[in-house]
């Protein structure tokens, strides 16, 4: 049976890169006779301007109907002054919720090729290779908000809230990732503070005693920014709340390069949502000069996660460094010293590499 694939392209730069990762996919399938079905449906922005909903009722049943969905990007300044819940993010986090995705992977590599290409020393970046495991549906992006008037205008409220359940099963997921890898987690919080995280860290030492031969440590969130960029290779695998996780991961993204190189992966008890990290950029959209490695990446975390197949994902994975190797670049991550390549150019040579590294 052809692996049913539900495609949201969105806003900005999103067309572009999703038909790169079409193409991708496209090239594995015929490589390694997997077939798959791909259905283009409406998000975000778009969905807004033709729907009046960031997420259209016949979108997210085709989203539950499938075997798993890519995402490309949504959002951008054309809808900035809508009421909350027709903004195109409206669609993301009700998608990520009626998905019932409340774990977001994301991983960080530093490729040797692209270490110039980050602000930071090489030999600081040399060798990340790190995880953060983000909780996707609680904390203060899902809690209770309000306005009201107040003496010197308004007075706005968010209202960050965690169940012990809640942060028990993403921390849980934390910890059989990193028992599988290299036995260390660091756990993020803000315990000094916050109510929410001081449950946050006693269920993190609760769910540790399952783990044995796990090391765990607590950091504060400040201080796990301050050395996520002073000295990124002592870390493995992070988990932590919503919100810090959506932080720190776009800061980790500079020890990549580019926002652009980032894939991530949105797992629970239904169906993989799987997305590159950055925004629309709609300054670019349209130029054919957006990296279209990060959704690119995205789909071999896709193949990996939701349907085991972990030869087809690592061939991308590879593909993806070769090229790199060769000194191919897109504008975001070019030196003087690279050959600049378009989008879909980019998906091109991806492609190539693709066949050229498939086993006899």
């Amino acid at each position: 049976m052809p692996k049913k694939i539900a495609l949201l392209p969105g806003d900005g730069i999103g067309p572009e890169i999703m038909a790169e990762a079409v193409k991708v996919l496209e090239a594995v399938g015929k490589e390694f006779s997997r077939e798959f079905t791909f259905q283009s449906l409406p998000i975000g922005g778009t969905a807004i301007d033709e729907f009046g909903d960031p997420l259209p009722p016949q979108t997210l049943q085709g989203l539950k109907e499938s075997d798993a969905v890519l995402l490309a990007a949504v959002g951008g300044p054309k809808w900035d002054q809508n009421p909350g819940n027709l903004r195109p993010e409206a669609g993301l986090l009700r998608m990520r919720k009626e998905l019932g995705v409340f774990a977001n992977l994301r991983p960080v590599k530093a490729y040797e090729p692209l270490l110039h290409a980050s602000t930071l020393k090489e030999e600081v970046l040399a060798e990340v290779d790190l995880l953060i495991v983000r909780e996707l549906t609680g904390g203060i992006y899902f809690g209770d908000k309000s306005r009201k008037p107040h003496v010197s205008g308004e007075q706005a409220t968010d209202t960050l809230v965690y169940t012990t359940e809640e942060i028990e099963r993403i921390v849980r997921m934390a910890f059989v990732i990193a028992r599988n890898r290299k036995k260390l987690l660091h756990s993020v919080d803000k315990a000094n503070v916050l109510e929410s995280s001081r449950l946050w860290r006693e269920t993190v030492n609760q769910v540790a005693k399952d783990y044995p031969d796990v090391q765990c440590e607590h950091i504060l969130v400040d201080n796990c920014a301050m050395q996520l960029i002073r000295n990124p290779r002592q870390f493995d695998v992070l988990v932590t709340e919503n919100m810090f996780g959506d932080i720190l991961s776009d800061e980790a993204a500079m020890l990549t390069g580019s926002i652009g190189m980032l894939p991530s992966a949105s797992l629970g008890a239904q169906v993989g949502l799987y997305e590159p990290i950055h925004g629309s950029a709609p300054d670019i959209a349209g130029k054919g000069i957006a990296n279209p490695l990060g959704i690119i990446l995205s789909a071999a975390m896709m193949l990996r996660h939701s349907f085991g197949w972990e030869q087809e994902a690592a061939i991308i994975e590879q593909s993806v460094q070769e090229v790199l190797a060769k000194g191919a670049r897109t504008a975001d991550l070019a030196g003087p010293q690279d050959t600049k390549v378009s989008t879909s150019e980019m998906g091109d040579l991806i492609v190539q590499a693709i066949g050229c590294r498939i086993p006899s």
